[in-house]
């Protein structure tokens, strides 16, 4: 086996670090492959961590000067590390972890620290915490207190509820009312099971009967409960997405009459967190954002109106099969014959509405996938310092992706930053001041 240097031992140990792994598996680790004289000791390898964390820092300073431009939207969350908040911010499309702050609450004010690095932030996606929405308030009142006297006033930074926590919170009540049909069932079978073998005793079966009767009745109503929960359900999932059945874009006024009727046929007091969620006025925030980026893009409404009909059954037609992909080239067709005839450059507008919808953002996804990253080591590390968390993220910032549409980028790269180099290591020795200048003359 040849011998690892010290530097490479540093490199794969704060590697290992940032991955999850605590210290006493990496030494069994370089056990495994190195002569035991040559296996660094635990107490040297808990100096060499600690080194590169703080290197970390200043790198990652450097990184978000160089991104302040590139970040309009951000995805943000908090997770616990032994009962401590981790204020989380990513940005959705490209998954870049930009903010991993270690508390020291969760108030306004806190979560206002945390948007304050990124000036052009236009839009964020988050849950229903009064901390995060008091935070970006607070970040607006400072917008308009920095701006210049005779300056024209800053855009806010709008905020949609997040639509992943409430389609899991309608999944969850949903999944308890089928539960409860399923257990209700279960003892209407019992109570069956008792009538007829009362009937083979030659028993009189009319008290048994009873209550298998009265055990069916109650399962036939919670099992039409549930089926017409389930209905209201898809409806709902349907009215927070981006088309309508018919292939065109939603608008705030027909998914809120959508929402509106789905949730008149949600009966009972378990869905009253679903109905709160559904009724706030951020719910459909992430139409109205589409709505305004594209009537910027496009000015001519039949225009619009074609070419988002055309990416939609675009993207349709691809994901068919047989006979479908045939009929879907035929209407891909007669899409373009009509673009066409509305604008001849109609492929340059084409362009900007693929842009859009393709970096559309309704849910906080990549905030909650990278949490899952973060979790792992929870149970492995027992003390995750801001240093730490500092050191896995620019690990995460260079880290290439090995699967997706993503696949063969890394974070900074979809964001639109170049780095001087791939490798986070390399990375991570450069001086913060001439990587700076690095990242200014690019």
């Amino acid at each position: 086996m040849e011998e690892l240097s010290e530097c490479k031992q540093r490199e794969l140990a704060s590697a290992g670090s940032a991955m999850g792994l605590s210290l006493s598996p990496l030494v069994i680790l370089w056990a495994i492959v190195l002569p035991h004289r040559l296996v660094p000791s635990r107490a040297t390898v808990g100096r060499w961590i600690p080194q590169s964390a703080q290197q970390s820092r200043g790198i990652l300073e450097v990184l978000e000067r160089a991104c302040q431009g590139l970040v309009l939207v951000l995805g943000l969350d908090e997770i616990f590390l032994h009962r401590d908040p981790i204020l989380m911010g990513v940005a959705p499309t490209s998954w870049a972890w930009l903010a991993g702050q270690r508390g020291p609450d969760r108030s306004g004010e806190s979560w206002c620290e945390v948007m304050k690095p990124w000036p052009t932030l236009e839009h964020v996606m988050a849950d229903g915490g009064q901390g995060l929405e008091r935070g970006v308030k607070l970040a607006n009142e400072a917008r308009r207190r920095a701006q210049e006297p005779e300056a024209e006033p800053p855009a806010p930074i709008t905020m949609g509820l997040d639509v992943f926590h409430t389609q899991r919170e309608v999944e969850r009540v949903l999944q308890h009312l089928w539960n409860r049909v399923e257990c209700q069932s279960e003892a209407a079978v019992k109570a069956e099971a008792k009538r007829e073998q009362a009937k083979r005793r030659g028993q009189d079966p009319r008290g048994v009967a009873g209550h298998a009767g009265r055990a069916w009745r109650q399962a036939e109503r919670l099992f039409d409960e549930a089926v017409q929960a389930q209905e209201a359900v898809e409806q709902i999932k349907e009215a927070l997405g981006w088309f309508e059945a018919s292939g065109h874009l939603y608008a705030r006024e027909p998914a809120q009459a959508q929402l509106h009727e789905a949730m008149q046929r949600l009966q009972g007091d378990c869905w009253k967190k679903a109905k709160r969620m559904l009724s706030a006025a951020r719910t459909l925030s992430h139409v109205d954002r589409l709505h305004e980026q594209w009537c910027s893009a496009i000015a001519a409404p039949r225009l619009r109106d074609a070419l988002v009909h055309l990416w939609y059954v675009l993207r349709r037609q691809k994901q068919a099969e047989g006979d479908d992909r045939v009929h879907g080239s035929q209407l891909v067709a007669m899409a373009c014959v009509l673009c066409g005839r509305l604008c001849p450059d109609w492929k340059a507008g084409y362009v900007k509405v693929d842009e859009l919808l393709s970096q559309a953002v309704r849910a906080s996804s990549a905030v909650e996938g990278v949490n899952s990253v973060v979790r792992m080591p929870q149970g492995r590390q027992r003390h995750v310092s801001q240093e730490m968390l500092d050191l896995k993220r620019l690990y995460w910032h260079c880290r290439v992706f090995r699967e997706g549409k993503r696949k063969g980028r890394s974070p900074d790269e979809l964001l639109g930053l170049k780095l001087p180099t791939s490798d986070w290591w390399q990375l991570l020795q450069m001086d913060p001041k001439e990587l700076e200048q690095v990242l200014l003359t690019q």
